[in-house]
């Protein structure tokens, strides 16, 4: 599994986070809320084929991956991503705990638990 510190050549960084998310007013928020607490949104898709593309594409740090997308399953994805060596969180505002467990996924965070400080207390 890839390293999730956010130290480059020493220097401490911000974390890079992609959102995936099929509601719009959602990513806005959630960019707003990471970015706050000083995390570096590279990049947002709405779909699961976007969020694997652009994951290859930006190499974040972590993809924040809603479960239910309008394409793909959001367990599917995730499975993509670390078959990518792509770090993912998964994210619903359903209780998708349980299940999250049995996936490569880092670990799952309710939408409204949504923070710069959950998301860096799940990278470890």
């Amino acid at each position: 599994m890839r390293s999730h510190h956010v130290e480059r050549d020493g220097d401490v960084v911000a974390v890079r986070v992609l959102i995936v998310d099929d509601h719009g007013p959602f990513r806005l928020w959630a960019g707003k809320v990471l970015r706050a607490g000083g995390m570096d949104v590279v990049g947002e898709a709405e779909t699961g084929a976007g969020a694997v593309e652009l994951a290859v594409e930006l190499r974040p740090d972590v993809v924040l991956l809603d479960v239910r997308l309008p394409d793909l399953d959001g367990f599917a994805v995730c499975r993509r991503l670390d078959e990518a060596g792509i770090a993912v969180v998964l994210c619903s505002s359903r209780d998708y705990g349980e299940r999250a467990a049995g996936t490569p996924a880092l670990g799952f965070l309710p939408k409204e638990r949504l923070s710069a400080g959950e998301l860096r207390r799940l990278l470890g």
